[in-house]
């Protein structure tokens, strides 16, 4: 069964969709969609471990570590699952999305959806 999940982006100036796809429990996640209104550049994309950002990353905690490991790439094995790397933004502001991870998962011990994960884009 496939899963699908969406992350709506609406603050001041950020704004975007997410979208995030898995065609079964063992396949990779699947992440794409578009973010505007950020700076040109490099922007750390991490899911955290509460779904609370109302102070931001403080708010939100930690990333999402069920196992302990290190802060890592996206490419590592040995990382947080809610590690996704960077999203870069071109001179427009815009950041255009797709992302395979084979860590994450829409659902199990690795799922990123539900109240307590917040999505969050280091600007």
């Amino acid at each position: 069964m496939v899963a699908k999940a969406v992350a709506v982006l609406n603050g001041e100036t950020v704004k975007g969709t997410v979208f995030f796809c898995q065609e079964n429990p063992k396949a990779p996640v699947k992440i794409t969609g578009e973010i505007t209104g950020l700076g040109q550049g490099l922007h750390g994309f991490h899911v955290h471990e509460f779904g609370d950002n109302t102070n931001g990353c403080i708010s939100a905690g930690a990333h999402f570590n069920p196992h302990g490991k290190d802060h890592a790439g996206p490419k590592d094995t040995d990382r947080h699952v809610g590690d996704l790397g960077n999203v870069e933004a071109g001179s427009n502001g815009v950041a255009k999305i797709n992302i395979e991870d084979s860590i994450i998962s829409l659902e199990g011990d690795h799922n990123i959806v539900g109240k307590q994960k917040t999505i969050m884009f280091h600007l």
